[in-house]
């Protein structure tokens, strides 16, 4: 979107969002409307092998090399069967070569002639044709040896990149050779998980699933920054990088925030208290909730934890609370002015940042807390778990759309000034006025109407949806 698709006013925005909210709104299609949507299959260990093996044998079979051959020069390329085809028939020998792998060279002559006793250059042990072996480059060592340099590789955690030793020699292992030498059955078992590692994160429609002791593959087309939820142990990650999943922001900015803020955590310790003093009659107040819409215990005063300012004004002025205002003229101020302007700016973000961080914590607790009333209305025979599972939908939604919200500032913060960042604040301030409106109402789900509770619920959905499809990258 270019940026004079993104220059209109204040009256072009509310004519953009036209009435979208307004009564019932159906709920987004997941697999037609949801930008976050990725079409994936999970696989366990025999379906990827299987998966794999199937490439290896139509590579062996096109160029006739050995399925140990094949699948290295598969695992080296990417697993790009055409392009192995087109550049094997092209140029063998180049091919080979560059993935450190020769043709077939017989060992040197001087290695076994008859009635001469030949050493191993490694151990200088007497070799014979029986108890020697040798790569595609002709580097001969007794098995001994080759057996003793494969368990040092793997010990290490070496795989398919294992090396012959010959001094300076490139050429590498097939899987084939370094298991007809290997004579432990526990490191065979080892090189074997090893080398499945190493074929699945070379492979580019293939992810391994972060969760911890999760043995599940992530099958997809497409390499994009989408969310995943393994079926299996439930962590949710992004399928281009392997880390949380942090839509809308890409993942090197999402890593150069992370960085960031592990560089500047003791400068930002100062904002992580849990409390502030009311604005009104200077009470201390303790943040037990994820709602940022607070009420003062003392004098009933409604504010927002954020900037202390006036609720009611956050119907309209929202906006105004999650912006960064920049100072116009700080390129003509001294350095350290712009130091301390670039400081300000991040504690802005980061402050925000890390309050949805804690309000997700809180709206844990504040779902345990759900929990246990639904099962004592359910146990005095006040409804089933059905009738009170509305309740459970929506703080499941609230954490799916405050974790987007999350995400929103790192985005921001790196985001150049101009119509596009404008835009992207203004939906990120509607999306967070509306989250902030179903935490109240869950917090106090028990005085909620149940239709206002779901009315909210797709008012917040649509917020979420229509910020991920204009901003989200993938």
């Amino acid at each position: 979107m270019s940026d004079e698709e993104m220059d209109f006013s204040d009256d072009d925005y509310d004519a953009y969002y036209g009435g979208e909210f307004d009564g019932d709104v159906d709920h987004v299609d997941p697999l037609k409307n949801d930008p976050e949507y990725m079409d994936v299959a999970f696989l366990i260990d025999t379906e990827v092998e299987r998966l794999l093996n199937e490439s290896v044998e139509e590579l062996s079979n096109s160029i006739q090399v050995t399925p140990s051959l094949a699948k290295m020069l598969l695992h080296m390329s990417n697993w790009n069967l055409p392009e192995v085809v087109a550049r094997y028939r092209q140029d063998s020998h180049k091919l080979l070569t560059s993935v450190h792998i020769k043709p077939p060279q017989p060992p040197p002559q001087n290695v076994f002639q008859d009635g001469e006793v030949t050493f191993c250059p490694v151990c200088l042990a007497p070799m014979s044709p029986d108890n020697a072996s040798h790569l595609t480059c002709g580097h001969t060592f007794c098995k001994d040896c080759w057996s003793m340099h494969f368990e040092v590789q793997i010990m290490q955690g070496m795989s398919v990149g294992i090396e012959c030793m010959g001094n300076n020699c490139q050429v590498s292992a097939p899987e084939d050779f370094v298991l007809g030498l290997l004579n432990r059955p526990q490191l065979k078992e080892k090189y074997q998980q090893y080398a499945f590692a190493d074929y699945v994160r070379s492979h580019p429609q293939l992810r391994f699933c972060p969760g911890p002791n999760c043995n599940i593959v992530v099958q997809a087309k497409e390499c994009q920054a989408k969310r995943v939820i393994c079926v299996n142990c439930k962590t949710q990650f992004c399928y281009k990088c392997g880390s949380d999943y942090h839509a809308p922001t890409d993942c090197e900015t999402i890593r150069k925030w992370l960085t960031k803020c592990a560089d500047d955590s003791e400068t930002a310790n100062y904002i992580s208290a849990h409390t502030k003093d009311c604005p009104k009659c200077h009470i201390c107040i303790e943040k037990n909730g994820g709602c940022n819409h607070m009420q003062c215990y003392n004098c009933k005063n409604d504010f927002c934890w954020m900037c202390l300012g006036c609720w009611k004004a956050h119907g309209s002025e929202y906006y105004e609370c999650s912006r960064y205002k920049e100072n116009p003229n700080i390129a003509h101020e001294s350095a350290h002015a712009q130091a301390r302007e670039a400081l300000k700016k991040y504690l802005h973000y980061y402050e925000r940042w890390e309050n949805h961080s804690k309000s997700l914590k809180l709206e844990e607790e504040t779902l345990a807390k759900i929990r246990e009333r639904i099962q004592e209305k359910v146990m005095a025979g006040t409804g089933t778990w059905i009738d009170w599972q509305y309740l459970l939908d929506a703080a499941a939604l609230l954490a799916k759309c405050r974790y987007t919200l999350q995400n929103t500032y790192p985005f921001a913060y790196y985001l150049e000034a101009g119509p596009r960042k404008d835009l992207f604040e203004y939906q990120q301030a509607q999306l967070e006025a509306e989250i902030e409106n179903l935490s109240w109402k869950i917090e106090r789900a028990e005085m909620t109407d149940r239709g206002e509770l779901e009315n909210q619920m797709d008012i917040v959905e649509k917020r979420r949806s229509t910020l991920l499809s204009d901003f989200l990258q993938v």
